[in-house]
């Protein structure tokens, strides 16, 4: 080892210095034949010291023990928290899974449907009805917004203008079977005269009797006349 660094020292035009250390790369065979090692490299005086000195190294291994005793105790700290959540979940999860099994079992919740229905959101989006003023004039004054802004394209409103300069409808359809429910529509209107009204019993046979005409969602208007005024109440505080 010796003679190979003072043939490299000799070469950069250097000698060996007692006590001058040296600092080899890691072995590599450059051609299997011939043997040929990587030159070694000299190491700077400077680092040397100071890894040399026993008071340097025994500050850097006091140093990276330290670094290695704070994240172990972070990291276990920090599985302690995550193990104290997922057992609380845990323990939430199960009794809620045995409260409905119990529930289920002994037939508390159920209730006796169609006899018995369970109660709806104020804001539930059902059949579509056409509403009335308490004059019995049509709310719908033709503006088409619901037309326009319907994404399934389920609306189609052909009006005319009246002898009074109002503008009504002279057909209003919608095709429930493309209608996705978005409410869109109801929030476009400015009179609030097109609403997804709380009825979901409207199950059909046929496809035609899903296309909803004018005459058809008046009908639906004054049967659910009531209910829809009150939830439109209960509702105005958000809108």
């Amino acid at each position: 080892m010796e003679k190979t660094q003072s043939k490299y020292l000799e070469a950069r035009g250097r000698d060996l210095v007692e006590g001058f250390g040296i600092r080899l790369f890691t072995v590599r065979v450059l051609d299997p034949e011939a043997r040929v090692l990587e030159p070694a490299r000299i190491a700077d005086p400077k680092n040397d010291a100071i890894s040399r000195c026993c008071v340097g190294a025994s500050v850097a291994r006091f140093t990276k023990l330290w670094s290695a005793t704070q994240f172990a105790l972070l990291r276990h700290k920090k599985d302690d928290v995550e193990r104290e959540q997922l057992a609380k979940e845990i323990s939430k999860d199960w009794s809620s899974v045995f409260e409905r099994s119990i529930n289920t079992l002994f037939l508390i919740e159920m209730i006796n449907y169609p006899f018995e229905k369970g109660p709806l959101s104020p804001r539930f989006r059902g059949e579509h009805v056409l509403r009335r003023y308490p004059t019995g004039e049509e709310r719908c004054i033709a503006c088409k917004l619901c037309e326009a802004i319907c994404p399934a394209q389920a609306i189609t409103i052909e009006a005319e203008e009246r002898e009074d300069g109002s503008c009504r409808t002279t057909s209003y359809d919608i095709d429930m079977t493309k209608c996705i429910y978005c409410g869109l529509c109801q929030e476009a209107c400015p009179v609030d005269a097109i609403v997804e009204g709380p009825d979901f019993e409207f199950a059909t046979e046929t496809h035609e009797e899903l296309l909803y005409h004018k005459e058809k969602l008046l009908e639906n208007g004054d049967r659910w006349e009531t209910e829809i005024a009150e939830n439109l109440r209960s509702e105005s505080l958000y809108r």
